[in-house]
């Protein structure tokens, strides 16, 4: 299901049993913008019953699969789908982070080959981040703004998913997310949605998100 360049870069976040991926930063290191105490939650409790579930589902249809159950297989896979897509998203979310002090916020530069894809499809980072802010923002109720490289357009993509959708990565490789689900923000910012998309550019790890779309385009 998922293509060759997804399953290099993302295969230790969809083994069986799941496990909670280690951050790459100490919980009080993306502050102001985020704070320790709602990194935690989000990290160590939300994103934990994530891979909890996904076990547990992993457990009753291998239990389902023994006993030729297909009736019970199809049940689970709702479930599958919701938690398998609310841990890789998650997974993906913490690499798109990264304190200033480590370069979080700091775009490429402007010979890099991302540099060159932004400015070509919306001009600059900044209009890129503005219009994907203003459709990010309009999401009803929980989900995801996306970039992706697009395999058949060989273009980047700018997308939204609502509650724990992915991508269809046989057709889109996964670049940046940003989590606007309410707890990825409500303990620092409330209801204010839009305020929160403005600060978290200031620890995005352009770093990584290069790195995704340079092997994106050698695929």
């Amino acid at each position: 299901m998922l293509n060759k360049v997804v399953k290099r870069l993302f295969s230790y976040k969809s083994t069986i049993p799941a496990t909670l991926p280690q951050l790459k930063f100490e919980y009080n290191e993306l502050e102001p913008v985020l704070t320790a105490n709602l990194l935690k939650f989000h990290h160590g409790k939300h994103h934990q019953a994530y891979v909890n579930n996904l076990n547990a589902i992993y457990e009753q249809i291998s239990d389902a699969q023994k006993k030729n159950d297909v009736h019970k297989i199809a049940q689970l896979q709702s479930g599958l789908r919701f938690n398998l897509g609310g841990h890789i998203n998650h997974a993906i979310y913490w690499d798109n982070l990264a304190p200033v002090s480590r370069g979080g916020g700091v775009f490429p530069d402007q010979n890099s080959p991302l540099t060159k894809a932004i400015q070509e499809k919306w001009g600059s980072y900044e209009n890129f981040i503005q219009i994907f802010n203003g459709r990010t923002a309009a999401i009803q109720g929980s989900g995801w703004g996306w970039l992706g490289y697009d395999t058949v357009s060989k273009s980047l993509k700018m997308f939204e998913l609502g509650n724990q959708d992915m991508p269809e990565w046989n057709s889109v490789i996964p670049l940046l997310t940003i989590d606007v689900w309410e707890h990825a923000y409500y303990l620092d910012y409330q209801n204010l949605r839009p305020k929160y998309l403005t600060e978290i550019w200031k620890v995005v790890n352009w770093q990584e998100v290069e790195r995704r779309y340079l092997d994106a385009i050698k695929a």
